[in-house]
């Protein structure tokens, strides 16, 4: 229930939020902080990947590879703490400067996938925390997340690099 709280939290604020087409972020303003998200978010995307390949790891998933060592349950935890903290300087600027909006199918794709993330966030530091839960919810949740920051990436990170348009979506 708080995941979804969260979720809708966040959508109801961006709704109700006037945007502020003019605000930056480190110090930049208009396309060159369009174009600084866009390379963050493949950076963040990047992190993502190598997240996904550490959980794969951990649990056995990776076809060769022998058992993962301790250090790669603490590496796993501390990336996904840095995933978390450096995704919030990206969702904040886009929060607040475009807020919620479904003015193309894009557009309403990201807005929702943006509120969907973070109640996944949330969604799996509570698995994570369980023990009553099912044991297959964690990486159910852990896959969502990483789908969630990908579509994130593909609506507007690879949309702003590749020229303002990707496979499936119009040039607005």
């Amino acid at each position: 229930m708080v995941p979804v709280a969260v979720s809708v939290g966040i959508y109801v604020f961006g709704v109700h939020l006037t945007p502020d087409y003019n605000s930056g972020l480190y110090g930049e303003h208009g396309t060159a902080a369009v174009d600084l998200k866009a390379r963050l978010g493949s950076a963040l995307l990047c992190a993502v990947l190598i997240q996904v390949g550490l959980a794969l790891w951990m649990y056995g998933r990776v076809p060769g590879a022998r058992s993962a060592p301790r250090p790669v349950g603490t590496g796993h935890r501390v990336l996904g703490f840095l995933i978390f903290l450096f995704s919030l300087p990206i969702s904040l600027h886009c929060l607040t400067t475009y807020g919620i909006d479904t003015t193309s199918p894009r557009v309403a794709i990201h807005s929702f996938a943006g509120c969907a993330t973070y109640g996944a966030f949330v969604a799996k530091v509570i698995v994570v925390r369980s023990k009553r839960l099912p044991g297959w919810l964690l990486p159910a949740m852990g896959s969502l997340l990483a789908l969630t920051l990908a579509l994130l990436w593909y609506t507007a990170a690879l949309w702003t690099l590749n020229g303002e348009t990707v496979p499936g979506f119009s040039s607005t």
